[in-house]
């Protein structure tokens, strides 16, 4: 867990972002702004990852792609192919947002090769070892908001994105090792989030061996009395 907080550091927390790792490969699950703080804090080294997996392009899931690009053209000189999973116009938007940030780097080619996977609500896709299945979830994003279903021979992983309570968590959820989802605030305050109250409300429909919350509001942060585990920035989840 590099990151845990929402689009607003709440508490002084990063943005949600993950490195998922088995034997085959390693992949950032969301891209925030402070993604590149995120893997050196936790000493991951940056040219390790395989590929970057976002949900949905909104700045605090993908903002950080642009930083990555960076790193491999200066600090960290990268050769081998990068590939980016998401919705479609993932590339175009990144390299838009990369040429705003640093109009004048626009004369140097990127080393590498950049793979793109663009992911629609059912699509599949097998990257860095791990099987990739998109679905659709109620957030305000353009094109499309994702929730993702992830699979290695290691385990399987369930990621709600940002998104509203939806009942397909429930069905998907079905023993998956690991449900890593959104809580941005302990009572629901937009029809795009999901609350600590939706949790609690159907928690005992959900069939994963562990719920763990992110992308977290600073009131969900500062609660005393708090049914699900939080997920802290360094945090590691093994199985």
């Amino acid at each position: 867990m590099l990151g845990s907080g929402d689009a607003f550091c709440a508490a002084g927390y990063l943005h949600s972002c993950n490195v998922l790792e088995h034997a085959g490969g390693k992949i950032v699950l969301e891209c925030g702004p402070s993604v590149l703080a995120g893997l050196k804090r936790n000493k991951i080294p940056t040219g390790e990852i395989d590929a970057v997996v976002v949900s949905h392009l909104h700045g605090d899931h993908f903002g950080g792609i642009p930083f990555l690009f960076l790193e491999y053209l200066f600090e960290n000189p990268r050769t081998r192919p990068l590939t980016l999973v998401g919705p479609p116009t993932v590339l175009t938007r990144s390299l838009a947002l990369y040429a705003g940030y640093y109009r004048e780097l626009q004369s140097f080619e990127l080393p590498f090769e950049i793979k793109v996977c663009e992911m629609r609500p059912g699509s599949r896709a097998e990257v860095a070892g791990f099987r990739i299945e998109s679905f659709k979830v109620p957030h305000n994003a353009d094109p499309v908001a994702l929730g993702y279903s992830l699979e290695s021979p290691e385990g399987r992983v369930l990621f709600s994105g940002d998104s509203a309570w939806t009942e397909e968590f429930v069905e998907r959820s079905q023993g998956v090792d690991l449900f890593l989802c959104e809580c941005c605030t302990l009572e629901p305050a937009t029809p795009m989030h999901t609350a600590y109250t939706d949790l609690l409300a159907h928690r005992d429909e959900l069939g994963c061996k562990r719920l763990l919350l992110t992308h977290l509001g600073e009131d969900v942060r500062a609660a005393k009395e708090f049914r699900f585990d939080r997920a802290s920035d360094g945090m590691v989840v093994e199985f």
